[in-house]
């Protein structure tokens, strides 16, 4: 897998791994995003801010995620571990349906944190849907210890963390 920031002219590619794995969350009753959330908008803004990341296996894209040191207020709720670390958060991380069941999204985490931890970040955090069992299974594998909740549009979130 090669990881790198993704460009304006992937703007069409990104959006259609979300548009993708939105209808095959919905066929699985999991109602985590929908056309509101992530939009083309959003999508547009996380490569605009140079926060978006995809990977490409074979030159097809098969993973994105967005990478920053920005949280909504409601992580405010977490009763983080290391409320002093230096910290990057995790959103919208994303595998493509045709490329799920492969161990990339486990690798993709493996990527991520050893890149944060060379930029000098000491933890991850991160929200996790209560009501997608699969990503809650991939962080527990990880070691994301969940320290909160937050309540959003589509429901609870657990707030996670990892020391890296």
């Amino acid at each position: 897998m090669i990881y790198s920031k993704a460009q304006t002219k992937d703007i069409e590619k990104v959006f259609s791994i979300f548009s993708a794995a939105i209808k095959h969350m919905e066929e699985q009753e999991i109602h985590q995003w929908d056309k509101i959330y992530p939009d083309l908008k959003i999508i547009s803004e996380d490569i605009s801010k140079n926060q978006m990341y995809i990977g490409k296996k074979d030159g097809k894209p098969e993973v994105c995620f967005v990478l920053s040191e920005e949280c909504d207020e409601e992580y405010k709720n977490g009763n983080w571990q290391w409320p002093d670390a230096r910290f990057c958060v995790i959103h919208r991380l994303c595998v493509s349906p045709d490329f799920q069941n492969q161990g990339i999204a486990g690798e993709t985490l493996n990527y991520i944190e050893k890149l944060c931890k060379s930029q000098g970040y000491d933890s991850i955090r991160l929200d996790c849907f209560i009501e997608n069992p699969y990503s809650r299974k991939l962080y527990d594998k990880a070691g994301y210890s969940v320290v909160g909740y937050a309540d959003w549009r589509k429901g609870r979130f657990e707030l996670r963390e990892k020391k890296i």
